[in-house]
């Protein structure tokens, strides 16, 4: 009995390393967050250690669409009050890609909606240009990490400051909705970006906001679309 129990035990260990080390490696991904915000994950940066509640810092990942868009559909909803007049706010998913130390070439598109009127003036900046949106691939997961130094949460990557592009994302735009009205629209941002694989084979989709509007910014993610293509440098 102790054989066979043992046994079982054997098979259903070298299934389960089995079917780990079979992850299928994925050239293009098109979530859907009414759908699914499986691995997905959000997170701020560039605010004060330990000012969360002050800064209004919530996500939700099946969040209702506010009106006049469906409200039965769902979206990645993110917001944050910008006392800092530099908050930084991102989604990030980790790709298996084919091959390990590989640069690929990534074609983005971005859908959100934006309750922010092109030309709105607001504290700092503008609630629509003043807020800058970014894509990226790195090799490295994307965390915020707490400098005891500045006493702020910073990125652990080179992300975009603003309406400048870093060595890991890209600006391709703002959230302004394309209207002259303060209601929910849904727009979308493209752009490409060059990242590499680490030598695991694992490389890190960001895409985000960097703000230098100083007040409330909320943001309703419905789709991010990205395609892998293997390039020989950045």
């Amino acid at each position: 009995m102790k054989k066979i129990i043992l046994s079982v035990v054997s098979v259903a260990i070298l299934f389960a390393c089995s079917k780990e080390e079979t992850t299928t490696p994925q050239l293009s991904l098109n979530d859907q967050f009414n759908v699914s915000a499986e691995g997905w994950s959000a997170d701020f940066a560039d605010y004060p250690i330990g000012q969360e509640t002050f800064y209004e810092l919530t996500t939700k990942k099946d969040a209702k669409l506010p009106a006049p868009l469906d409200t039965l559909k769902k979206g990645f909803r993110i917001s944050g009050n910008n006392h800092s007049d530099d908050l930084f706010m991102f989604l990030t998913k980790k790709m298996t890609v084919p091959k390990a130390n590989q640069f690929y070439k990534g074609t983005f598109e971005v859908e959100f909606a934006s309750n922010a009127p092109d030309g709105s003036v607001g504290v700092g900046g503008s609630p629509a240009e003043s807020v800058y949106v970014g894509i990226g691939l790195t090799s490295t997961e994307p965390k915020k990490v707490a400098n005891n130094t500045t006493k702020n949460h910073e990125m652990n990557i080179k992300k975009m400051q603003q309406a400048t592009s870093g060595d890991d994302m890209k600006v391709i735009g703002n959230v302004a909705n394309g209207t002259t009205e303060s209601k929910y629209k849904l727009v979308k941002r493209t752009g490409e970006f060059t990242g590499k694989s680490d030598a695991n084979g694992n490389i890190w989709v960001i895409v985000g906001t960097d703000s230098g509007f100083e007040a409330t910014t909320t943001l309703y993610y419905t789709q991010i679309k990205v395609d892998l293509k293997e390039v020989t440098s950045k």
